[in-house]
This record gives structure tokens, C-alpha cells and sequence, in this order.
């Protein structure tokens, strides 16, 4: 194993150098060591001084410039940080605005949101309604509803006026902390501004009543939504569905899926609302009714996804009703909405899921040799159960079988570093060598956890072949 660490160390010495050649010319010729400069030199009313910067402004350079700013320039590096996504050449992503949040820690440190407005009060700074909309962004980011709804309030002192996006964002917040009492004391502010709540606005309030259990408000304010000209679509009925749902009033629910079918148009159940309204039944073990869904979701034309399929085939493997699900299988693969792959691949899954390994090898082998294709998902979970119960040689066979055929797509990579393993523990040399050497053309490196134990395997029983292999590619 000499050779093995010796060459380890020769390639991490080369790239370990060459990553600090490179991140020297970045830093000393970036435009990240431009801003960063201005930032320094004008720590007051920076945003005057940033805007004469000539430098290419990406997101490269803004996150080296907030890395810069580490630990002590917190509050410098979120001005600058909202400066750049109010420039017209660039855009904050969502990446961005959590990474923010996690290296200036803005959740567990809320005060920096308050600082950065009183310091643009203190030094008569410009400020827009997109720059308050950006440091409420940040608020919902790090969900801070209390200083979401100081920002809120502060906007006038700023001579601005909040729009409905910014009220969205923070009910948002109270919505999904609980506090509808403030929720709702914010949408019926709006109006008193001559704001009017949108759809978006309405689909917060009735999640967050259902969430909080106050099913009577969701179904009152959802009938209430028209009367101030807001329509009504797929999205509110499903939110309200969903809570109905929630809160076991299924025959409740089939009514209101029936308006919906009924009034059709945007109000018309997709596949999703269908799927999360089977998804209820099947939790509740009512796996009659949930079949009955299925087939009034054909009947108005929606065909079912995978998603569908799996959720029925779950539900009648956990009551035990395998055949049931066999039967579901063929009905809907002749539908043509879902392959057989998807759905023998599901099926397999849940035979592991419920304790019937010995079915779902059965089927799995079945698959293989009809030539229907399985997932990831049914090749991970069946090799990860036959491994766990020592038939290492059966998973290594059916390996052997997803070769022949083609369909090595299907199988993880981390599959092949926990066959190995396997293979080195039961001291079966020959599958092993045989595994190693199709891994090593394949480009197939072992999975970091398994390195150590495959070596050490490796020592014991001396197959100099197969140690040359793993030393020289696979680690």
C-alpha cells in the first residue's frame, strides 16, 4: 500500500499548489479587491461610492466580496450586499440570499436587519422600495417575521409606500410561525391603504388557518374571496382541499373536489390535487375509495403520474393486498400514462418496504428477464436489503444480469463500492476482481466511507490482482 499514499500525496501536492496559484491571481485581480476597497475606504454612504466602481459585478465577485467582509463587517457586507442586486446588470439568486443568511448568521442574529435600515435613516441615504423589498426578502430568507414587520413599518419614515408583494411576504412569515391573529390583522390593513389582496395573498391565509386547525376561517375566507373580485383557482382550492384532507373530513372533501370538477376551467383538479386526495384515503386506510379515485380522475381526463401509482401501491402492500396492486399495475400500464418500469419499480420498493424480500427478488429477476427496466430506487433499496442478509452473490448475479441487458444506468454508483465490500468481506475474490475491473473502466470511484474497510479486507486475504486495481484507480 506504499505506492497507494505515496501517489495520493504526489496528486494532492500538484493541485494543491496549482489551487493556490490560482486563488492568488483571483485576489489580486479581481473585481472583488475593487469593491472591497471602496468598502474600506468609504465605510459611510458606501452606495455613493460603489456605484463609480468600473469592475465586472457577478456572482463570483459578490460572494468573495461577503466572504472578505468576515467575521466583523457584517453590517457593511449586507449593504453591499443589497447595493448589488439593485444594479440592472445583476441578480441576486436564492443561493445567494441563503448564503447570507448562513455566513452572517441573520436568523440567529437579527438585530443586523434593523441596523442596516437605521444606518440608511442615520446617513440620509436613497433608498427605494426595492431596497426594502430586498431586506424583506432577507427577513423571509432567515424567517424573521418580527423584523419583517418592523421594515414594514418603517417604510414611511422613508417617504415609501409598501405594494402588495411586500405585505405578501411578511403574512408569509406569520402564516407559517402561527400567528393568524396578526396574519390577518396585516391583510385587512391592505385595504385600508388601498391595497387589495391578491390571490397569493388569499392561498397564504388559508394555508396558514389550516395549519393552525381554524378549518371553519380557510373554508369562510375562501368563500369570501370573490365577493372583493378575487377568482378563484386551482391553486386556492387545493390548499383548502389539502386542509380538509388534513383534518379527516373526507366526504368533505370529495364534495369539494366535485365543485372543482364541476366549475372546471383554472378551477379543474390536476393530477397533483387528484394524488394528494388519494394520498389521504390511503393514510386512512379507506383504500376502496382511493381506488375510486383513480378511476374518476380518468373519467375527467386526467391521467395518473407515478406519483399516483406508487401512493396506490404503498397503501395495498401495507394492508397487504399484493395481488390488488398487480392488478393496479396492468390496468394502468395499459393506460399508457406510467411505463411498467416505474411501475414494477415502485411495487418493488414497497415489497422490501413490507418485509417480502423474498417477492421482491422474485420480481426484480422477473423485470430483468422481460426486459422491462428498473429505477435507482428499486436497484438501491433491493441490493441494500439482499447485501444486509449475506446474499452477496445474488446481488453480484444480478449485477451481472443488468449488464448483459444494458441497464446499468439504473444502478448508484454508491451501489458498486457496497457490492464490493461485500464481495472482499465474503472473500469471494474472483466477482470481486471481476466488479473492480468494470468499475475501473467505468470510472467508478469507491464511495469515501467504504475505502478504508475494502482495504483492509484486501490485506487479510492478499489478492494482489485486485489490491493493484483498487490502488492504482478506483480510490
Amino acid at each position: 500500500m506504499q505506492r497507494f499514499s505515496v501517489s495520493r500525496f504526489l496528486w494532492l501536492s500538484v493541485h494543491v499548489k496549482n489551487f493556490k496559484v490560482c486563488n492568488l491571481h483571483f485576489t489580486t485581480n479581481s473585481s472583488a479587491e475593487k469593491y472591497y476597497g471602496v468598502l474600506q475606504k468609504n465605510p459611510k454612504n458606501v452606495e455613493r461610492t460603489l456605484v463609480t466602481v468600473k469592475a465586472k459585478l457577478d456572482s463570483n465577485c459578490v460572494n468573495e466580496v461577503l466572504r472578505r467582509c468576515l467575521p466583523g463587517q457584517s453590517q457593511m457586507a449586507i449593504r453591499f450586499f443589497i447595493w448589488a442586486g439593485l444594479q440592472s446588470s445583476y441578480r441576486h439568486s436564492p443561493f445567494t440570499y441563503n448564503k447570507v443568511c448562513e455566513l452572517f448568521k441573520v436568523k440567529q442574529n437579527p438585530r443586523i436587519v434593523i441596523d442596516v435600515v437605521e444606518a440608511y435613516r442615520e446617513e440620509s441615504c436613497v433608498v427605494s422600495v426595492k431596497t426594502m423589498k430586498m431586506i424583506l426578502n432577507l427577513c423571509e430568507k432567515a424567517k424573521l417575521a418580527n423584523e419583517a414587520l418592523w421594515v414594514l413599518r418603517k417604510m414611511p419614515e422613508f417617504n415609501l409606500r409598501p405594494d402588495t408583494i411586500m405585505y405578501n411576504i411578511v403574512i408569509r412569515l406569520f402564516c407559517v410561525r402561527g400567528d393568524m391573529v396578526m396574519a390577518d390583522k396585516l391583510m385587512k390593513e391592505m385595504g385600508l391603504i388601498s391595497l387589495y389582496p391578491d390571490i397569493i395573498t388569499n392561498v397564504l391565509m388559508i394555508k396558514g388557518y389550516c395549519n393552525a386547525g381554524r378549518l371553519e376561517d380557510a373554508c369562510g375566507l375562501f368563500k369570501a374571496m370573490r365577493r372583493y373580485g378575487c377568482v378563484t383557482n386551482s391553486v386556492a382550492y387545493s390548499a383548502l382541499l389539502d386542509g380538509i384532507c388534513r383534518s379527516g373530513s373526507m366526504e368533505r372533501a370529495l364534495e369539494l373536489l366535485g365543485e372543482m370538477e364541476k366549475e372546471g376551467g383554472d378551477c379543474r383538479p390536476n393530477v397533483v390535487t387528484y394524488t394528494s386526495v388519494i394520498q389521504s384515503f390511503c393514510e386512512k386506510g379507506m383504500m376502496v375509495e382511493a381506488l375510486g379515485l383513480l378511476d374518476r380522475m380518468n373519467a375527467c381526463g386526467c391521467a395518473p403520474n407515478r406519483v399516483t401509482v406508487s401512493t396506490l401501491i404503498k397503501g395495498l402492500c401495507g394492508e397487504g393486498n399484493v395481488n390488488e396492486a398487480y392488478k393496479l399495475i396492468d390496468k394502468v400500464i395499459a393506460g399508457g400514462s406510467v411505463s411498467s418500469g416505474d411501475c414494477y419499480s415502485s411495487l418493488v420498493v414497497e415489497l422490501v418496504r413490507t418485509n417480502r424480500l423474498g417477492d421482491a427478488e422474485k420480481l426484480f429477476s422477473e423485470m430483468l428477464v422481460s426486459g422491462v427496466k428498473p429505477d435507482g430506487l428499486a436497484c438501491s433499496i433491493i441490493f441494500k436489503e439482499l447485501i444486509l442478509w449475506g446474499k452477496v452473490l445474488d446481488v453480484f448475479r444480478l449485477y451481472e444480469e443488468i449488464e448483459n441487458i444494458g441497464f446499468l444506468s439504473s444502478i448508484d454508483s454508491d451501489i458498486y463500492s457496497i457490492l464490493l465490500l461485500g464481495l472482499c468481506q465474503e472473500s469471494h475474490s474472483v466477482e470481486a476482481v471481476k466488479l473492480a475491473r468494470f468499475m475501473l473502466e467505468k470510472g467508478i470511484r469507491l464511495q469515501a466511507p467504504y475505502v478504508g474497510k475494502i482495504v483492509e479486507h484486501l490485506k487479510k486475504f492478499q489478492d494482489k490482482e485486485l489490491l493493484d486495481i483498487v490502488d492504482h484507480g478506483l480510490c
